[in-house]
């Protein structure tokens, strides 16, 4: 059998969260194998199982060790394999399932946000030419030291991108709960409408911006790879949406395809930083060293004392060790303190050609202006518009401005 015939369909745990979806989901697999592909099924844990998990682990210890984390929620996608090999099997379909370590998915860098290094495929090859559907645990591989080590949260996304490029399939189907990528979160915008077809680039800035359809990481090996990306419900039989190269798209025009809202950021403010050279270089070597992320570094004009504030947002998990950190660098650069602000949120509008046309960020700030929602910080590019508003009009702001471009349904 061909690489060329080879299909690879990914299932995210709301697609595998009961025996119910989880047949459904072997049928859609068994369905592509009498075509004449051959399939290669990456499951996800089934349903909220990882988040469970982790409430066990803290449930011992409210700081579990990284490495025995690991170890504890890479066994939710074995589960979601092993279910989903039984029910082809249960349908007459030859089918195995893989671990992410079985699979030959090397992987390097620390626990919970590893990276993918190669695939060494012989034994997906093996089963695949045997005729066999192969489930393949997503979210995980082997370490160099022989653990099974993690890819982060979305990792599962990774790995189904990640065969599909080395399998040189072209195009990876990845099945949820939604029916495709919206300009907003459905869930918040009733009239959100979906998109037929989105860019790499915009679907990882939508990623990068807190939406939760695909992992961004994934975003940019499809992007490297020229992997093609279906986004399907696993539901329903809708086009669902395809992520392309933006030449693809064929527009030149500057316009919005999308928003995203996150509330999973807090803003870290070092208060009454000295307006020195290498100041903001040593803050970010301190966040760099303690392996936290940034996001939207916003330095103040120096106020008449010599000094201005720092402001940044990263992920809730890493707040308190964010502060702990820039409390100790506020220290040794004598600034006065360092707040953090969990009640905020992050609204961000994506598309194309926004740095030569100003009416796009214009537009953004009238519509927040409207609805007398104040901006805290700012960020752009030429893909991306983003500000931090509070929290509570957050989803406010993500209706104001779903509006304000024109997003709805019936209106493009």
């Amino acid at each position: 059998m061909t690489t060329k015939k080879i299909i690879v369909m990914k299932f995210g745990g709301t697609s595998v969260a009961d025996p119910e979806k989880i047949q459904r989901a072997a049928e859609r697999a068994i369905s592509e194998r009498r075509k004449g592909f051959g399939v290669v099924v990456v499951v996800s844990a089934p349903g909220d199982m990882t988040d469970e998990l982790i409430a066990l682990a803290e449930r011992i210890t409210p700081r579990p060790d990284d490495r025995e984390l690991d170890q504890l929620i890479a066994t939710g996608e074995q589960v979601g394999i092993a279910l989903f090999a039984m029910a082809c099997r249960a349908r007459g379909a030859a089918a195995i399932s893989l671990t992410g370590p079985q699979a030959g998915i090397d992987a390097i860098g620390d626990a919970s946000r590893a990276q993918i290094r190669r695939i060494r495929a012989r034994v997906i090859l093996k089963h695949l030419a045997a005729g066999r559907i192969v489930a393949v645990a997503g979210f995980q591989g082997l370490a160099p030291n022989g653990d099974t080590i993690t890819l982060g949260r979305g990792g599962s996304d990774l790995t189904a991108v990640a065969l599909a490029a080395f399998l040189k399939t072209g195009r990876c189907e990845i099945f949820s709960d939604v029916k495709g990528v919206y300009t907003a979160d459905p869930r918040i915008v009733h009239d959100a409408r979906k998109l037929s077809r989105i860019s790499f680039e915009e679907m990882l800035e939508l990623a990068g911006s807190g939406a939760q359809v695909m992992q961004a990481r994934s975003m940019e090996v499809a992007e490297r790879f020229g992997i093609e990306i279906h986004v399907r419900s696993a539901f329903r039989p809708t086009a669902g949406t395809l992520i392309v190269a933006k030449e693809k798209l064929m527009l030149e025009k500057a316009f919005v395809s999308s928003l995203a809202l996150d509330k999973s950021e807090v803003r870290l403010t070092i208060v009454g930083v000295p307006d020195q050279p290498g100041v903001a270089a040593r803050v970010l070597t301190a966040l760099a060293a303690a392996d936290i992320p940034v996001d939207l570094i916003i330095q103040s004009a120096p106020s008449h004392r010599g000094v201005n504030d720092m402001s940044f947002m990263t992920p809730k998990a890493f707040a308190a060790k964010a502060k702990k950190t820039l409390e100790g660098v506020a220290k040794q650069l004598r600034a006065e303190r360092v707040d953090l602000n969990e009640q905020v949120a992050k609204i961000s509008a994506i598309g194309t050609g926004f740095r030569h046309n100003p009416k796009i960020a214009a537009t953004m700030f009238a519509a927040l202006a409207a609805h007398k929602i104040n901006i805290h910080m700012i960020s752009a590019s030429d893909l991306r518009v983003s500000c931090v508003v509070d929290l509570g009009q957050g989803e406010s702001a993500l209706k104001a401005l779903h509006k304000a471009y024109g997003l709805a349904k019936g209106k493009r």
